[in-house]
């Protein structure tokens, strides 16, 4: 996959968040880089912003589009009706305006890939650890078979931390991994659902045997 963004934070939540959702990613700055790697290794979708320094958006999709079918997601800097016209008329497969959820974006990416005929790693069988199972695919978790009722943000991160079973992530990381990347929040938003997460799935939430403490750095899986 080819991500074509000039804002250096934006490319880089992308990226970070397209790899750890399973995809082979190169990101680019400008519009003559992007159709100089296009043409080195074509690859199954371009995530394109509009607005690029060198070449804009929309002369690099025209193009990629003049010798391959090449799904292609506009990224547009406002949610003004003109943006979105111009990204649809040409021939995009989708666009995303910003701000937008990195979460979203790779759901939107999955969709259109979907609708192309490209295969998408579903990811393997649910996550089974001492009586917890995490179906990341249906989104459910059970404790000794019986269902848990955690909202969508506890979900999220109860997977991301089983996912990468003892290593330490600071409250920073996880709002960053986690919550949107224009998100300006207060890390303990970070303890409060990790305090109601324990008390949905831990034996004794007051000495966890999964969602640990780390004092002084933040938190970890044990399995």
């Amino acid at each position: 996959m080819l991500v074509v963004e000039d804002e250096p934070i934006v490319r880089d939540v992308l990226h970070r968040y397209l790899s750890r959702g399973g995809f082979e990613v190169e990101s680019v700055e400008d519009g003559e880089t992007a159709l100089a790697a296009f043409a080195a290794s074509p690859p199954d979708l371009v995530l394109l912003d509009l607005m690029l320094p060198r070449i804009d958006g929309v002369e690099v999709f025209t193009r990629i589009r003049a010798d391959h079918d090449t799904p292609v997601i506009m990224l547009t800097a406002r949610g003004e009706e003109t943006d979105r016209v111009v990204g649809l008329e040409i021939g995009a497969d989708d666009y995303v305006t910003k701000p937008f959820s990195p979460r979203e974006v790779v759901a939107r990416v999955r969709a259109v890939l979907r609708r192309a005929g490209v295969a998408v790693e579903a990811g393997g069988g649910p996550l089974r650890i001492d009586g917890l199972e995490i179906d990341a695919r249906g989104r459910k978790v059970r404790i000794h078979g019986h269902p848990a009722a955690l909202t969508p943000k506890e979900f999220d991160l109860l997977l991301f931390l089983a996912a990468n079973p003892g290593t330490v992530f600071s409250r920073t990381d996880i709002l960053d991994e986690l919550w949107d990347f224009a998100f300006d929040g207060d890390p303990a938003t970070v303890t409060v659902h990790i305090r109601r997460l324990r008390e949905k799935i831990e034996r004794d939430p007051s000495r966890p045997q999964h969602l640990v403490t780390v004092w002084g750095t933040g938190y970890r899986f044990d399995p």
